[in-house]
């Protein structure tokens, strides 16, 4: 008796033994679950929080253009493309109503003179180059702290202000990808012949153009002692108020038939009586024609 009880005993043991390392055993088998792949959710979760290697950006062309800093008269813009889901090149560049080309140009020609008259450490263009690297390198318009005026210490040799760059790169990305214009990026002018006989002057047309689109068109002239007409009128010497009793300025209703060509993209849009005018552009009683011929010549060069 005393043998079967201690048989049944040695049994029990045995299974309970058996129990506890079956037990061990599914316990060790759940603790890698912890280090297994993400789930679905997840994994979706964690592409939403970083960019693949691919990149973050849908591919296209980008562009944004800013108002017209009433102060220095300069209105910037800029376009990106994107290749591979990363920002591949960038354009920082601005227009202004009498500077006839883009900033770069304007700076590379030596006109703008960051050097010459401000003492600044390089000129404006080649500032802009590193900001734009710095961007195209870092592939986040957040990535840069500015102060107050729009400046920052992170990017090496920059002191202008880079505001404009990120603020306007920021709006494109967030816009999407546009369809390019119908028109070749460049700086186009076109000029009359000869000086008119009775006014004097000779008129003039540049444009500027970017992603395709006319981003700034603008008419003035010379005379043969060298004067601007824009700039005269600017000046209150051209005088269309004061001597012709004009509703407005020659320069400020040349602005109203430029912002025009900007809205329609096509000189031919509007259309003109005998004496060369149009009332398709409201508060402007100038002469016109002649200026928006010159622009359809300014953009032959542009197809």
């Amino acid at each position: 008796m005393k043998k079967a009880s201690i048989l049944l005993c040695s049994a029990l043991l045995l299974g309970l033994l058996a129990g506890c390392g079956a037990k061990n055993e599914a316990n060790n088998k759940t603790e890698p679950a912890n280090n297994a792949p993400a789930t679905e959710n997840s994994s979706t979760n964690a592409a939403a929080e970083a960019p693949s290697a691919e990149g973050k950006f849908q591919d296209g062309l980008y562009f944004a253009l800013g108002k017209e800093d009433p102060k220095s008269g300069w209105q910037y813009f800029v376009k990106l493309q994107v290749e591979g889901g990363k920002i591949t090149d960038v354009d920082w560049n601005g227009t202004n109503a009498t500077v006839p080309v883009d900033k770069v140009t304007y700076s590379e020609q030596g006109k703008y003179g960051m050097v010459a008259k401000g003492g600044s450490q390089a000129e404006w263009h080649e500032q802009a180059a590193k900001a734009v690297a710095f961007l195209i390198e870092k592939q986040d318009t957040k990535a840069v702290t500015l102060d107050a005026e729009g400046r920052t210490d992170a990017i090496s040799g920059v002191s202008i202000h880079v505001n404009d760059l990120f603020d306007l790169a920021d709006q494109a990305l967030a816009a999407g990808p546009i369809q390019p214009g119908p028109y070749k990026d460049g700086n186009y002018h076109a000029e009359e012949e000869k000086f008119a006989e009775k006014s004097g002057w000779k008129e003039t047309v540049d444009v500027i153009v970017s992603a395709g689109n006319i981003v700034r068109v603008n008419f003035s002239g010379v005379n043969e002692a060298g004067e601007d007409k824009k700039q005269n009128s600017i000046d209150g010497k051209y005088g269309m108020v004061a001597n012709g009793g004009a509703q407005a300025e020659w320069h400020e209703q040349a602005a109203k038939a430029e912002q025009y060509l900007i809205e329609k993209q096509d000189p031919a849009a509007a259309s003109f009586d005998d004496a060369g005018k149009t009332d398709a552009v409201s508060g402007v009683s100038i002469t016109l024609k002649s200026y928006f011929d010159l622009t359809a010549k300014a953009l032959e060069q542009a197809k």
